[in-house]
Order: structure tokens, then sequence, then C-alpha cells
């Protein structure tokens, strides 16, 4: 695998930045006060990809995660070049760190949902 992905983004004065690692996901933002987040990639439950009509007219789109973080239960990466490949970028790596650390995600229904469905 090539090294770490790294993508800035200026819009509407406000600083976009991530970085994609083996094993984490770093997202700041902010110009004077700045903020980074860090979420282990095999926290990530679920990866959605968002493309607005004003985003794919400039070929962009968002990344919508929920996570099993308890301080970012969910977090969108935005204005992403190339969204539908480093959203399946994303989606591999975290499988694969899932499976390399053993870890394994449980969905839960409730009765009547289970019951519902002829479970």
């Amino acid at each position: 695998m090539a090294g770490p992905q790294k993508n800035y983004l200026w819009f509407a004065l406000v600083f976009y930045g991530y970085l994609l690692t083996p094993e984490k996901l770093l997202i700041e933002t902010g110009i004077l006060n700045k903020k980074q987040e860090e979420i282990r990639l095999y926290r990530i439950m679920d990866v959605t990809l968002r493309r607005s009509l004003e985003e794919r007219l400039f070929g962009l789109g968002c990344i919508h995660c929920c996570s099993a973080d308890k301080s970012t239960p969910e977090f969108t990466v935005k204005r992403v070049k190339r969204s539908a490949e480093v959203k399946e970028l994303l989606s591999n790596m975290v499988e694969k760190e899932r499976e390399a650390k053993r870890v394994v995600s449980r969905e839960f229904m409730s009765d009547g949902e289970a019951d519902a469905e002829g479970f």
C-alpha cells in the first residue's frame, strides 16, 4: 500500500484536513482554532457516500461514517475529491483493520423487528 492519503481543502474560509493511515483517520478542522479528531479504523461500523448536485458538479462528495467511538459516534468527511474511490478505500481499510484486530460487530434487532421479519 502506498503511504498515507492526504486531502486538504479550503471552503468558505473553513479548513478541512484529512489523513488516512493504515490504522486511523485523522480529521483536522479550523484555521485559527484547530481541532483534530482521531478515529481508529476498527471502530468504524458503517460508511456511506453522499453527493449533492453541487458536489457532483465539482467532482466532490461527503463520506458519512458511524463508529463505535464514544466521543465521535458519527462524523462526515466533507468535500472529498474522487469520493467514490476514497469511500471504497476507507471501507476496505476498515475491514482489513477489523480482521487484523479480530473485532466482531454484532448488530442487534429489537424483539419486535425479529418477529416482524419471521426470525
